[in-house]
């Protein structure tokens, strides 16, 4: 027998109690409430730094890392990690599975999720491709004077490159841990310097091979190669990361020019920056903090890297406003239920969410009811896809069918977001949070 909902709750809207995964301020090569870097200022000679020994993991011993008494750094549940190819194939055809284990492991257990990137090269000498690879072809050095160098030409490159990014897939696309790739290409550090040079078909040879290798795994491609995001996603899900952050031909000219071109990628896939240089140069430059922010919620970005460098403790306020914009922000408004009910009956339910944020959640994570009270508890799980949770307002009606042998007694009624093996995911509500669940009702099954 069905029953009719008779009463709906209406929930005041409260900031989340933990910063939710997937989303906001992402560690680079760090991980959650580790050290920062020390903060670095642009030397005014030439308007650049050398900060290339902060972009491979592990970060070299004598890097300073005193950030945290220079400024503050948001919490994060988002890893962002990036490795050098000759760290994970230090011979041919010999690959470091561990590495990549130990960095998944420690992001878990620091309540993380992993985006990464394996990078063929940097662009310094001692960050170059694999030794091996350079007693079979040509590689490129760094020209005198030039901050990037660029990738060998041989074929042989890419074919010995896509093996180990094969392997990584073989062994971690099953990992939830590991939660986006960030697409290589080739350039220094993966970047896609000079790719102009490369023939269209080339380049979607490297796209083929991450959408091709990766099925659960979320990616993001280049900003800068919106051609080639677009040829991604006639495959599967690609977003994009957007590399310059805060520079202002970036932010007016180049991002817009590019960005109109995948005007409904972020529906799909995420969002991500990274800044130009960091926070603290922004500061010390007068840069317009409130317009980078305002338009990177415009893009719908999901994910930030300040590139774990410390942030002016003044920019607090900023940052909490910009995290709390980040992604999806999802606000319980109102639910609407049969108060009383018999076993076997089908209860039909309506959920009101509001995300607060400005892009969806990419991650296919189930919602739950549960009925719970001294004695029992019952678990069921709904058919709606939290993916489909827009910026605005969300209405879902959704039913469930009690047991036939519930004891009869009071219930509550408890919502929660969770998978097997998924981070907490906080709802912005004054609801009764219960562990990973909210209580939004009642219901009394008659005897």
């Amino acid at each position: 027998m069905v029953r009719e909902a008779t009463h709906i709750r209406y929930f005041e809207r409260k900031e989340e109690e933990g910063q939710n995964p997937y989303i906001g301020f992402v560690s680079f090569q760090h991980f959650r409430d580790e050290a920062l870097y020390s903060d670095v200022i642009v030397r005014p000679e030439n308007n650049l730094t050398e900060t290339e020994n902060f972009e491979g993991y592990p970060i070299p011993d004598y890097v300073p890392q005193k950030g945290r008494e220079e400024g503050f750094y948001p919490d994060t549940t988002v890893a962002y990690i990036r490795i050098l190819w000759k760290e994970f194939e230090p011979r041919r055809r010999e690959y470091n599975i561990a590495f990549i284990e130990e960095i998944l492991s420690k992001a878990k257990a620091c309540g993380q999720t992993v985006m990464f990137r394996l990078m063929a090269h940097s662009t310094r000498e001692s960050d170059d491709v694999p030794d091996w690879l350079k007693e079979i072809i040509p590689c490129p050095k760094r020209p005198d004077g030039e901050r990037v160098k660029d990738s060998p030409t041989d074929p042989r490159f890419f074919e010995y490159f896509a093996e180990a990014v094969i392997k990584i897939a073989e062994q971690f696309d099953d990992d939830p841990t590991l939660d986006i790739v960030d697409i290589s290409l080739p350039g220094a550090w993966g970047e896609g310097h000079n790719l102009d040079s490369y023939p269209e078909e080339e380049l979607q040879k490297w796209m083929d091979l991450f959408t091709n290798s990766f099925k659960n795994t979320r990616l993001l491609g280049q900003v800068s190669t919106p051609k080639l995001v677009n040829y991604g996603n006639e495959t599967r899900p690609v977003g994009w990361r957007a590399d310059g952050t805060g520079n202002d031909w970036h932010m007016h000219i180049r991002y817009p020019s590019v960005i109109e071109q995948m005007p409904d990628v972020w529906k799909k896939a995420p969002i991500s920056f990274e800044s130009y240089w960091w926070l603290g140069e922004w500061k010390r430059k007068g840069w317009d903090i409130d317009e980078i922010i305002k338009l990177t919620l415009e893009w719908h970005i999901s994910t930030f890297n300040a590139k774990s460098l410390p942030i002016p403790n003044e920019w607090r306020e900023k940052i909490q406003y910009w995290n709390s914009k980040m992604g999806y922000h999802f606000a319980l408004k109102y639910f609407r239920y049969p108060k009383a009910g018999a076993a076997s009956d089908v209860l039909e339910f309506e959920l009101g969410i509001e995300n607060d944020g400005v892009a969806p959640i990419y991650n296919d994570i189930p919602v739950k009811i549960r009925l719970t009270n001294d004695n029992e508890s019952y678990v069921f799980c709904t058919d709606i896809d939290i993916r489909e949770w827009m910026p605005g307002k969300n209405v879902n009606k959704f039913s469930i069918t009690l047991p036939e042998k519930i004891s009869a007694g009071r219930y509550d009624i408890e919502i929660g977001i969770l998978g097997d093996d998924t981070p907490m995911i906080y709802l912005c509500t004054d609801a009764v949070r219960n562990g990973r669940y909210y209580k939004i009702g009642e219901h009394y099954v008659h005897g």
